[in-house]
């Protein structure tokens, strides 16, 4: 869509219109405290074709992705995603953003979410998902959420290895909801520190595999928070190796679907995975989509349990997102789809091996060793010798690219790098970094 622009008078004119004096007067309502965390885009007072020049000129920065071998990570991976995904989600009777205006006249985008949530909730182990909602970090959000709106004790616990993007997003939403955020160390290995966590939580939430790469534990973390919501946010590709949360009492499971067929885009769209148990179906998030029949026995499906959603609740809905990531969601029921349980196995049995190739390449270097002793999926953490950022930036002269390790130092590990293998990652690419650090001594 393109942006239409207002002068001055027209303006002026529509304030008059609803009698107001000012643009600020239209948010007057807003606390302080909220719109004081506004940051300005930095564009200032400028025309149209000023903002075009100015953007433009910012993507011409861009490396070509063409030319970087990307082991990037932290919840955006670089997967193949097989052709007949890109076909099928570009079919003008799936291609939707979003969920339909009148759904129930819909019945192709009707059964595709269907099957997502099947899919989902197969994949997670839990007996009740939704359609989807904008990404990882908002699901974990509206999971601390619903944790609170389930037992009420003001206060949610978070495991310090937690993506920082996600956590920002908790951070958000539990800071205008009023709850407090409690934060749960790690142990040397990299996992959650279980004697460190709180009494009195509404919910604890962990991911695995974390920001380090590591898999937590989850047996028996469930009886060790008592009534509290155990959340946890999951690699969903992990879950062709491992086994899924459901089977360890998790009473909520939340995912960015991105490795399922989304390309990284420079960061987004996402897909946001949300899965819980049946008896919590009434406090979840979202839109669900329900199989029924009409009156001649036909099968038919439509939206379902709707008492949730803000358009009928009004403040006392469950979430403000009454719609759904679709199209992103169409792209990880045809991936899945199109893999099955075998392929999903084996892709993600590639990510793991190759990664487990490169770390061991790696460590055997002098100066350079695993930072964490936790079973890995298909992303860790190495200690480098000197000035991480000197090492990233020799690597990135070689046409491969890592994480800014500033991320790892937000979190209390230094002289570190993070590095991120998938199925697309060839030995001669594996080799070809091993061998650039192995230059650099």
């Amino acid at each position: 869509m393109r942006y239409i622009v207002n002068t001055a008078a027209d303006r002026r004119a529509m304030l008059a219109a609803i009698g107001v004096d000012s643009i600020d007067d239209l948010f007057v309502d807003i606390p302080p405290e909220v719109k004081n965390r506004y940051r300005p885009l930095g564009m200032g007072e400028k025309s149209e074709l000023e903002v075009r020049e100015a953007v433009e000129e910012l993507s011409l920065r861009n490396a070509d992705p063409h030319a970087v071998i990307p082991f990037l990570g932290g919840g955006m991976y670089d997967h193949y995603i097989p052709s007949v995904v890109g076909h099928v989600i570009s079919r003008s009777e799936f291609y939707t953003a979003y969920t339909p205006y009148q759904p129930e006249a819909s019945q192709g985008t009707l059964t595709t979410m269907f099957e997502f949530q099947t899919m989902v909730c197969e994949l997670f182990g839990m007996e009740v998902a939704n359609a989807s909602m904008y990404d990882g970090g908002t699901a974990l959000a509206e999971a601390a959420l619903m944790a609170e709106r389930g037992v009420g004790a003001g206060k949610i616990g978070i495991a310090r290895a937690v993506f920082p993007h996600h956590r920002r997003v908790v951070d958000t939403y539990t800071w205008a909801a009023g709850i407090d955020v409690v934060e749960v160390p790690y142990m040397a290995d990299g996992r959650i520190d279980r004697a460190a966590i709180p009494a009195g939580l509404s919910g604890l939430i962990v991911q695995t595999p974390n920001a380090f790469g590591a898999l937590e534990d989850l047996a028996g973390l469930k009886d060790a928070i008592g009534d509290a919501f155990l959340i946890v946010s999951v690699n969903p590709l992990s879950l062709g190796v491992i086994a899924p949360p459901g089977e360890f009492g998790a009473d909520i499971v939340t995912g960015e679907g991105q490795p399922l067929g989304i390309p990284m885009s420079f960061g987004g769209p996402g897909l946001g995975l949300f899965a819980t148990r049946m008896r919590y179906i009434r406090m979840m998030p979202g839109r669900i989509v329900g199989r029924t029949v009409d009156a001649a026995g036909n099968v038919g499906y439509t939206m379902t349990m709707q008492t949730r959603e803000q358009h009928i609740r009004r403040a006392r809905a469950t979430s403000n997102i009454c719609t759904n990531a679709q199209l992103s969601a169409l792209t990880a029921t045809v991936y899945l789809a199109t893999l099955g349980a075998d392929g999903l196995q084996e892709v993600a049995q590639l990510n793991m091996e190759k990664a487990h190739y490169l770390a061991a390449r790696i460590a055997a270097i002098p100066g350079y060793e695993l930072a964490f002793s936790a079973p890995f999926f298909n992303e860790f953490v190495i200690h480098v010798p000197g000035d991480p950022q000197a090492v990233r930036s020799a690597l990135q002269e070689d046409g491969i690219d890592v994480a800014d390790p500033r991320i790892l130092a937000s979190l209390g590990v230094n002289n570190a790098i993070a590095f991120a293998v998938t199925e697309k990652r060839t030995r001669a690419q594996l080799d070809r970094l091993a061998n650039r650090l192995e230059a650099l001594q």
